[in-house]
C-alpha cells in the first residue's frame, strides 16, 4: 500500500518526534492514502509557514501491517470518544491507527460536546468528513520503521 505524506521538505526518515500532541490520533508521524490530501496538507504548511516549497513524500507499507492496525471506518461514537481523549493528549498503545479526518469546525464541535450542548450523536453529525479524507497515523518506532521510503515529489498549487 503507499502512503502519503504533506510537508514543507522531503521526509526520508520519519521520527514520531516531531509530531504535535493535541491532534486527532495524538502525536505521532501522519500520512494518508489519498496523494491529493497529503498535497493539500504540504500546500497549506508552506502557506502558512511562508515556505518557499511544498513536498509530497511516498512511502511503501505491507497491506497486512495496515489491517492489523487500529481502525476507525467512520466517525462514529468511539471514533468521537478517542479524538478528544488524544486532544486531551491522554496517551494510547496503538502503533498504527488509520481513520477519517474531521473538518476544520472539530474546535468548537467538540467544545460543545465536553460542555454538554451536544450528544455524541449531535457532534458526530457535525463532524462531516470526506470519504477521501483519512489518516494514517504512526506512534511507535517499531511502527514507523515499516514505512519504506520511495520518493519525494514537489507540489505547486
Amino acid at each position: 500500500m503507499k502512503l502519503y505524506h504533506g510537508s514543507t521538505y522531503r521526509v526520508k526518515h520519519p521520527v514520531i518526534s516531531k509530531g504535535r500532541t493535541s491532534t486527532d490520533f495524538g502525536k505521532g508521524f501522519y500520512t494518508t492514502i489519498n496523494f491529493e490530501q497529503a498535497k493539500k496538507w504540504a500546500l497549506s504548511k508552506k502557506n502558512r509557514d511562508k515556505g518557499s516549497s511544498a513536498f509530497v513524500t511516498i512511502y511503501e507499507v505491507k497491506d497486512d501491517l495496515i489491517s492489523q492496525s487500529k481502525l476507525f471506518a467512520a466517525p462514529d461514537v468511539e471514533w468521537l470518544r478517542f479524538v478528544v481523549n488524544c486532544r486531551k493528549e491522554v496517551r494510547h498503545t496503538h502503533d498504527i491507527i488509520m481513520g477519517p479526518v474531521a473538518n476544520d469546525k472539530i474546535y468548537t464541535t467538540i467544545e460543545l460536546f465536553e460542555s454538554g450542548i451536544l450528544s455524541e450523536e449531535e457532534t458526530i453529525a457535525r463532524l462531516k468528513v470526506s470519504e477521501h479524507f483519512n489518516q494514517v497515523s504512526f506512534h511507535s518506532d517499531i511502527a514507523i520503521k515499516e514505512l519504506k521510503y520511495v520518493k519525494s515529489e514537489e507540489v505547486t498549487e
